[in-house]
């Protein structure tokens, strides 16, 4: 099988727990991307701080990002943003709500811009989250003054506040799209937004079938493109659903799985 596009989870798959590329993972992809493969992250992250990851492989002037689990395909040289799912941000009320009451935090996003409620009471653990994910929040205006669609609500808490929550959650109105981005997080995004439905809009742009398209992730936000991709691949470091929806399962994200994937089917020699 001839793959032209290969899309890449960051946490948890590309990164390793140190937040870093790999030398092998690293070589490998540069590797992949030379012989004409196109490379796309799909990340839960924003453009702002995935892009850098891009260009610390040389992809970035040609390639591109779907940030925010899919709800927005951003050009990463131009920062254009060439695609995005704008909710109805109102309705996120009664989530916002259910938050404050259960110190639970949340913040708003946008395709480059990140609001919280207060910035003078941010809890440690939430403004160690934003330092070692490059972010910089903003305080949450109200939805009259936003000049650019909103597109995500995270909240962060303990798996406990959070598996509660998402239990009461489901039995609400399915307004959003709901998903466990991570252990520690839920994201409430437009309704058919998904890293999958981003990364069949970009393939089918560039006359890419599904067949000619590897997806690799290890966690609930990546089984859509896992599901949809001719080759669904999924971490070691995968929850054992991830792992049953995958084609294949590779090394975990600290045993260079992507460079062992990539091997498996011929993509790069060693």
């Amino acid at each position: 099988m001839t793959y032209r596009l290969i899309a890449l989870d960051m946490d948890g798959t590309l990164l390793n727990d140190h937040h870093e590329i790999s030398p092998q993972t690293a070589q490998s992809i540069k590797q992949v991307a030379t012989q004409g493969v196109e490379i796309v992250f799909c990340t839960g992250r924003t453009p702002i701080n995935s892009i850098p990851y891009m260009e610390q492989l040389g992809l970035d002037e040609d390639g591109y990002v779907i940030v925010h689990n899919g709800a927005a395909t951003v050009h990463a040289g131009t920062r254009e943003i060439v695609h995005q799912f704008p909710l109805a941000a109102q309705g996120l009320d009664p989530y916002i709500q259910y938050c404050k009451q259960h110190d639970i935090h949340f913040d708003i996003n946008t395709a480059f811009g990140l609001y919280v409620d207060s910035i003078d009471t941010l809890q440690a653990d939430a403004g160690k989250m934003y330092d070692n994910f490059l972010m910089t929040p903003q305080v949450l205006p109200p939805w009259s003054e936003f000049t650019e669609p909103v597109l995500k609500l995270s909240a962060f808490a303990s798996i406990e506040q959070l598996d509660q929550a998402y239990a009461e959650w489901t039995t609400w109105n399915p307004e959003f799209n709901m998903l466990r981005s991570g252990e520690f997080f839920i994201d409430l995004m437009h309704p058919q937004s998904s890293k999958g439905a981003s990364l069949q809009a970009l393939a089918e742009s560039k006359g890419i079938a599904s067949s000619e398209v590897i997806a690799i992730g290890n966690y609930f936000n990546d089984l859509s493109m896992i599901t949809y991709a001719g080759l669904g691949v999924a971490m070691d470091n995968s929850p054992a659903e991830v792992k049953a929806a995958a084609d294949e399962v590779t090394l975990s994200n600290n045993e260079d799985g992507i460079h062992h994937i990539l091997v498996k089917h011929g993509l790069i020699s060693v």
